[in-house]
C-alpha cells in the first residue's frame, strides 16, 4: 500500500455522499477550542495509508479536531430513525457525528467520521459534543474488540480539549475519529419505511447490496419478485447472529442495542455504556439507565433478533411477503447456536461437538453464575486447572499473566464453592479423555483463544483519569495489551488481575 504524508493526498471515494441529498445534511464541523492530539492509532493509520509523518503534522490535528475538512463541502451527517429501548423514537440521525469522506478505492472504501465535532440538524437540542470520559472509552473499546477478532468500527485519533461540556457534571470535550466501511444502521432503513417512501428505501437497499452484499444479485433473476432483498435480509441476519455469539463468549455487553445502534454490515457500533463483565452474572446490566434490564447480557441475542424483525418490517415495503421475510429471519437462531458451539469448543479446548457437551457447558455457565466467578479468568485459568496440565508452576504463572501464585489453584479458587468447581472439573476431565488431545496442544489452543486482557471498567477508568491530566500513558499501555489480548506481557500483571474492590462501584450510563 502507498503511504501518504497528508489527508489531502489520500485517494477519496465518498460513495455515501453519492446518494440523494435526502439521506444526509451537508454541514461544517465546529472545532474545539484548545484542541490537543491525545493519541493516534498507528494501526488504523496504516489501514488508511497514512504515514508516520502524517500523524505528527498540523494538518492531521486540524482534521481530526474538526478545524478543517478533508474535502471542501463534502462533510455530512446522516439521517436515520429507530426504536430505542423497544419504543419507536421517530427521526434520529447523526446528532454528534460528521462523515468527512471515504478513503481508498470503490471496492475497498473506509469512511472517516468525527464524533463530537459539533451540533447537526439531528442533535435534538443536544450540543453535538462528546466528553473526554466517553471518548477514551470508545477509543479503547473499539480497538479492544478488534484485538479480540470481533467486527467493529475502529478509532484513528483522540483529541482532547479544555472546552467545558455539561452532562451530569461539567466535563471536558473531546473528539474521536472513527473509521469503518460504513456507518449505516438498521434505523437507516426504518427511517424511509416509517415515512412511506419506498423509492428512497429501495435506493438505500440497492446501495448496501452493491457495496457490501453483491452476491445477493445472483438472486436478482429469480422468478420470485424482490428475492434480492430477501437475500439481503438473510445475510444481515447471519452476520448479526455471528456478532452476538462473538459478544457473548467474551462477556461483552453493549448496553444500548437500539435499532439505530445496529450495523447493517455486522459491526459493533456506537460504544456508549458498554462493559466487559468481571464476575459473571447472566443477567448483568452494564447500563445503569437500563432499569428493566432490556439489554442485559443474557438478553442480547433475543434483542438482536427483535431488531432484525424491525428491519424486516421495513423491507416489507419492498417485498410484501411475510413468509419469505420470516424465512430469512429464521436463519438467526441456528446460526447463533452453531457459532456459539464453535466458539465454546475453542474456549474449552475441545476439537469436536459430542453428545453431552451442551450439558457440560450449561453446567459451567451455571457454576460461574452462582459463584460470580470472573468471566475472563475462568476460561483463561481453565487451561491449567489442577490435574489438566503438566506445566511447571513458572510456566503456569507466565501463561496466566501472574493471576495465580504457587498457593493458588488455577480455576478452582475463582469459585466460592470449590467442591462444585472440582466436581465440574471431573466431568470436564472425563470429556477431554474422549478426544485424546495432548495437554500441550489443548493448553496452547486455549491460551490463544481466551484473552488475558480485556477492557475492564476499572482499567478504562484509570486511563480516563490519566487522560484528564493530559497523560496518554495508560492509553498507550492498554492499546499495547489489547492489540494482542491473549499474549501475556511481563510486568503487566496488574492489567490481568481480578478487579479491585472499588471497581464494583463504577457505573456507566447512556451519557457515557
Amino acid at each position: 500500500m502507498n503511504r501518504y504524508d497528508s489527508f489531502a493526498a489520500l485517494p477519496k471515494v465518498n460513495s455515501f455522499a453519492s446518494l440523494p441529498s435526502a439521506f444526509y445534511t451537508r454541514l461544517d464541523t465546529r472545532p474545539l477550542s484548545d484542541a490537543k492530539l491525545l493519541h493516534a492509532n498507528r494501526d488504523v493509520a496504516d489501514s488508511l495509508g497514512l504515514s508516520d509523518k502524517a500523524l505528527t503534522s498540523s494538518e492531521f490535528l486540524s482534521v481530526v479536531s474538526g478545524s478543517s475538512s478533508m474535502e471542501a463541502g463534502a462533510t455530512l451527517s446522516a439521517v436515520y430513525s429507530g426504536h430505542q429501548f423497544g419504543v419507536w423514537a421517530g427521526q434520529l440521525g447523526d446528532g454528534r457525528a460528521h462523515l468527512l469522506t471515504g478513503v481508498g478505492h470503490p471496492d475497498n472504501e473506509l469512511e472517516i467520521q468525527l464524533k463530537g465535532a459539533g451540533p447537526t440538524p439531528y442533535s435534538r437540542m443536544g450540543d453535538g459534543r462528546a466528553v473526554l470520559r466517553s471518548s477514551v472509552r470508545e477509543y479503547l473499546a473499539s480497538e479492544a474488540m478488534h484485538g479480540l477478532g470481533i467486527p467493529t468500527t475502529r478509532a484513528l485519533a483522540l483529541v482532547a480539549s479544555s472546552q467545558p461540556v455539561i452532562r451530569e457534571t461539567i466535563e471536558s470535550a473531546a473528539v474521536v475519529t472513527r473509521v469503518a466501511p460504513s456507518f449505516i444502521r438498521f434505523g437507516s432503513f426504518e427511517h424511509w419505511s416509517s415515512r412511506k417512501q419506498p423509492q428512497e428505501l429501495k435506493i438505500l437497499a440497492d446501495y448496501v447490496i452493491d457495496r457490501f452484499y453483491p452476491d445477493c444479485l445472483e438472486a436478482a433473476d429469480s422468478v420470485k419478485p424482490g428475492q434480492v432483498y430477501i437475500e439481503l435480509l438473510r445475510r444481515i441476519t447471519v452476520k448479526t447472529a455471528e456478532l452476538m455469539a462473538a459478544w457473548q463468549v467474551v462477556g461483552f455487553c453493549h448496553g444500548v442495542m437500539n435499532t439505530d445502534n445496529m450495523s447493517i454490515i455486522g459491526l459493533t457500533l456506537d460504544y456508549g455504556p458498554f462493559g466487559f463483565m468481571d464476575g459473571f452474572d447472566a443477567r448483568h446490566i452494564c447500563n445503569h439507565t437500563d432499569s428493566n434490564g432490556r439489554y442485559a447480557w443474557h438478553a442480547q441475542p433475543a434483542v438482536a433478533n427483535w431488531n432484525l424483525f424491525q428491519l424486516a418490517n421495513s423491507l416489507y415495503d419492498l417485498v410484501p411477503d411475510a413468509e419469505r421475510l420470516q424465512g430469512a429471519l429464521a436463519e438467526f437462531e441456528p446460526r447463533f447456536l452453531s457459532s456459539m458451539q464453535t466458539k465454546m469448543l475453542s474456549k474449552l479446548g475441545l476439537n469436536e461437538w459430542l453428545a453431552g457437551d451442551e450439558s457440560l457447558i450449561d453446567a459451567l455457565w451455571s457454576l460461574m453464575h452462582e459463584n460470580k466467578a470472573d468471566f475472563t479468568l475462568t476460561f483463561r485459568q481453565l487451561a491449567h486447572a489442577p490435574g489438566l496440565s503438566g506445566a511447571v508452576s513458572e510456566q503456569i504463572s507466565v501463561d496466566l499473566g501472574g493471576t495465580t501464585s504457587p498457593n493458588v489453584q488455577p480455576f478452582v479458587d475463582l469459585f466460592l464453592d470449590r467442591d462444585a468447581a472440582n466436581a465440574w472439573l471431573t466431568s470436564y476431565q472425563a470429556r477431554l479423555k474422549r478426544q485424546g488431545t495432548s495437554w500441550q496442544d489443548r493448553v496452547s489452543g486455549m491460551l490463544s483463544t481466551n484473552p488475558l486482557y480485556v477492557l475492564r471498567n476499572h482499567l478504562a477508568h484509570q486511563a480516563i483519569d490519566a487522560a484528564q491530566k493530559g497523560d496518554p500513558g495508560e492509553i498507550d499501555r492498554l492499546m499495547l495489551l489489547l492489540k494482542n489480548p491473549c499474549s501475556a506481557v511481563k510486568g503487566m500483571e496488574s492489567y490481568a488481575a481480578l478487579p479491585p474492590a472499588w471497581a464494583s462501584k463504577l457505573e456507566v450510563s447512556c451519557s457515557s
